[in-house]
């Protein structure tokens, strides 16, 4: 017998990952929901976006994350929230969600906004990043003393900022003639598709092995350091680059009289590729996405600097 497959609401659907978690949902055979919300009703960009998603079959409900009644109410049309919300440097928006899921008591799973690294690991050490991560990892305490069923999804590099710039943070293209080498570039990272995230976050949603743990992505070809995505990169354009490295002082300089953007993407990135400490640790009773489900197909690394060629 065929278990009917559940209701899925996406909130943030019409961000950068937000998008692709609907279309993931929709590709699973989900009902999938996001919220028209009456405070994008002057905003172009967002209406057009919910108009392309009716088309592909979303359904929506008018809602919003910031009337707990309206939320109420939504929640109680679907079985699992998956959000996308964005972090802030304030309160986050999740709270407001919990309250309204503990409230509508029929939310069978919650996929909190988490997708980069596992903040429980500790591995950001410097403002911003370390406010950061202390607030999702607030917020997934949060859920857990709620009784909320719950998966964390620890994605760790979104590809479209770390790949294609080869680490690089002063750009998101690929380099033409030179790149800058941080340390000695042999430090291990993990860089994913948004695109597959989304496929894994939402397998997650009806499978038992999941609730209550956090889905760490860890595809073994994509874990590469610098100096091994600089070589794929070269070889794909045939040409070498010229390389200058980059010592950890001169690196946190960059963080002095910075903008704030600056100075989070500075303060995430230096335990990356200074101190390795996206490799350094087991995944203990968490589960590895590309092992649970081997079916889905996810972009090696090579596959996807190849759009950029």
């Amino acid at each position: 017998m065929v278990r009917e497959k559940s209701k899925v609401l996406v909130l943030g659907g019409t961000g950068y990952l937000g998008k692709r978690l609907v279309m993931a949902s929709l590709r699973e055979g989900h009902p999938t929901f996001v919220l028209q919300r009456n405070e994008n009703v002057m905003d172009i960009n967002k209406i057009q976006a919910l108009l392309r998603l009716r088309k592909r079959g979303v359904q929506f409900i008018e809602a919003s994350v910031s009337n707990h009644e309206s939320l109420v109410r939504a929640l109680k049309q679907v079985d699992v929230v998956v959000s996308a919300l964005p972090q802030t440097s304030g309160p986050s928006l999740e709270y407001k969600v919990i309250d309204a899921i503990k409230e509508a008591g029929n939310i069978k799973r919650y996929v909190p906004a988490e997708y980069s690294i596992d903040p429980s690991r500790k591995c950001h050490t410097l403002e911003p990043a370390k406010g950061l991560a202390e607030r999702i990892l607030e917020v997934r305490k949060a859920v857990q003393n709620a009784n909320i069923p719950y998966t964390s999804i620890s994605a760790n590099l979104f590809a479209g900022w770390y790949a294609p710039n080869l680490l690089q943070i002063d750009t998101l293209l690929p380099p033409k003639d030179k790149v800058s080498i941080y340390g000695d570039g042999n430090a291990k990272v993990i860089i994913l598709d948004e695109d597959d995230v989304a496929i894994y976050t939402i397998k997650t949603v009806d499978d038992p092995r999941t609730i209550n743990k956090i889905l760490h992505l860890v595809p073994l070809e994509n874990i590469v350091s610098q100096n091994e995505l600089i070589e794929i990169w070269e070889k794909l354009i045939g040409k070498k680059l010229e390389k200058s490295n980059v010592s950890r002082e001169d690196f946190l300089a960059i963080m002095e009289g910075a903008d704030p953007g600056t100075q989070l993407m500075v303060s995430y990135t230096y335990p990356i590729c200074y101190e390795g400490c996206l490799t350094n640790y087991e995944i203990g009773e968490g589960e590895e996405g590309s092992k649970l489900y081997p079916d889905v197909k996810y972009t090696r690394v090579d596959e996807y600097l190849k759009r950029y060629l």
